[in-house]
């Protein structure tokens, strides 16, 4: 692999969550993940990290019972040689296990330890179990999602989990990384699905302090209050998604439904219950491929809903290589793209220990020494 990360080595205890995505984006741009898993996968049963198979690719596994004193000797060894150490667990967990930040950072001080929980390493609620939904809603992200006068809907795990928590936990690493090459020290990086998740509302507080936003849900510009920001079903059950948001482009929107944009004004609001009609009814009168052929070309902002298993043929993804096959399956290809040091795919998911030996060998372990942790069980 020769992506920007190339030469730089993570560690990562295997989690759940948004802790293996962030880690999936910097092994995605080169580096060099060993991920720490635990011994009830290397004998074939499933774990809970077994779930996260699909942001798991580009590493090398080694199952440790970190229950056993000479298992967490070898991650404390595997630490040593890192520059990144990544943990999901619950606030304290890892100091009980003796993998904390100071027994890690005390035997390489320019380790960057990244920290990956929900309420964050303190705080009355840090202790506290959660999940995506709970996170987007205490920031006030959940709130601003869904139709007037209905529920907000859980919106899958890519809000909190993906968006504030993996993504802002890569950030946090990059960034310490890059300090570190002008202070030579590392240092603990706390990523909290909450602060991150609170940050991406802040677009809409803005426009919530000038007047632009109402917390009325379902009544605002983006959240689908105005028709030209809008999903509509199709004659054939599926939809498009409609995002006409300047003028020129509600204009073509207009003209390719056979509608005058000068009988309707864009920004009417008491027009916009009869022009949301007006919409769902032309929209409803071909299908879905119809639609999206019929705006082909122009700028109207309308784009089909695809599904997980159309979107990797669509030819715009096709000809850019969004998504690329591997293990069998189209998975998204790394991103952001790099015109010199690009990443790459090179490894499919790992089994549990799958590669114990070979990453205990590039530690400094002989083979005597790789057989009698097996033999004690530490490692499998």
């Amino acid at each position: 692999m020769a992506g920007p990360l190339t030469g730089t080595r993570l560690v990562e205890l295997a989690a759940i969550g948004p802790a293996p995505y962030g880690v999936m984006l910097l092994a995605d741009l080169g580096a060099d993940v060993i991920r720490v898993d635990r011994m009830t996968g290397a004998d074939g049963g499933q774990t809970p990290e077994a779930a996260m198979v699909g942001v798991s690719r580009n590493r090398r596994s080694v199952a440790v019972d970190l229950k056993r004193p000479d298992g967490v000797e070898v991650v404390r060894t595997l630490a040593r040689d890192a520059d990144v150490f990544v943990e999901g667990f619950r606030p304290g967990v890892a100091e009980r296990l003796g993998l904390g930040p100071d027994v890690l950072r005390g035997d390489r001080p320019s380790l960057v330890y990244a920290r990956m929980t929900g309420w964050g390493q303190d705080g009355p609620l840090a202790a506290r179990a959660g999940h995506d939904l709970d996170y987007a809603a205490l920031v006030g992200a959940l709130h601003t999602i869904g139709r007037a006068g209905e529920p907000p809907p859980p919106p899958v795990n890519y809000l909190a989990d993906l968006g504030g928590g993996g993504t802002f936990l890569a950030i946090g690493v990059l960034a310490a990384l890059l300090e570190r090459a002008s202070s030579g020290q590392g240092q603990v990086v706390d990523a909290a699905m909450i602060d991150g998740t609170a940050s991406m509302t802040a677009f809409l507080r803005g426009l919530l302090a000038t007047g632009a936003w109402s917390t009325e849900r379902g009544t605002n510009l983006l959240d689908g209050g105005a028709p030209f920001y809008e999903t509509y079903r199709c004659a054939d059950g599926r939809y498009v998604a409609v995002g006409a948001l300047e003028p020129a482009f509600y204009a073509e929107l207009c003209l390719g439904l056979g509608l005058d944009p000068e009988r309707w004004p864009q920004h009417d609001r008491a027009a916009w219950p009869q022009l949301r009609r007006e919409f769902t009814d032309r929209f409803a009168t071909r299908t879905r491929d119809e639609w999206a052929e019929r705006f082909e070309g122009t700028d109207a902002c309308v784009a089909p809903v695809l599904d997980l298993e159309e979107a990797p043929g669509h030819p715009h993804h096709v000809a850019r290589g969004t998504f690329e096959r591997s293990a069998g399956t189209d998975q998204p290809a790394p991103a952001p793209r790099f015109s010199r040091t690009p990443g790459a795919v090179d490894r499919p998911p790992a089994a549990a220990g799958e590669h114990t030996d070979e990453v205990l060998t590039d530690a400094g372990y002989d083979p005597s020494a790789i057989a009698r942790l097996r033999s004690s069980g530490a490692v499998g």
